[in-house]
């Protein structure tokens, strides 16, 4: 596996995430949700960069972030500009510490296990981008759908 192949996904899709809130005609849209939708896209880019910021940033990065993944679901109306400015943090942080990883370290046990098991570095950086890329999906869907 490749860092570079890695921070190329994590910025191209962290810059797809930011087209999509950007996308949204009326900014009220990013926080409602209708009959089978739980999640609105904000709360969705919220909880990405949640987990972005806590698994890379506080456990490879030390960045000292500390999540409050219930706010990720809970918070509302974050301004349209707020989301979008965390999102570009998001990148930042991303970039350098993937930068300060070397390809050894992709081999290593990530730091904390994860869904009650152990896996290395390189195998959850990678569910971390699909994690991404899924959520993504979900918020394009959300945005389409709300904000005609």
């Amino acid at each position: 596996m490749h860092i570079s192949i890695l921070k190329s996904l994590f910025q191209r899709d962290l810059q797809k995430l930011k087209r999509e809130i950007e996308a949204y005609h009326h900014e009220h849209h990013l926080w409602t949700t209708n009959k089978g939708i739980r999640n609105s896209g904000g709360n969705l880019c919220l909880h990405l960069l949640g987990n972005l910021n806590a698994f890379i940033g506080t456990e490879l990065g030390n960045t000292g972030y500390v999540r409050q993944r219930e706010l990720e679901f809970s918070l509302r109306d974050v301004p349209k500009e707020e989301l979008l400015m965390q999102i570009d943090g998001t990148m930042a942080m991303i970039e350098c510490t993937l930068e300060e990883l070397s390809e050894e370290d992709l081999n290593k046990e990530y730091p904390i296990p994860v869904f009650k098991k152990t896996m290395t570095t390189g195998y959850f950086l990678t569910h971390l981008a699909t994690h991404l890329t899924y959520h993504l999906g979900q918020i394009n869907y959300h945005r389409r759908l709300l904000d005609h």
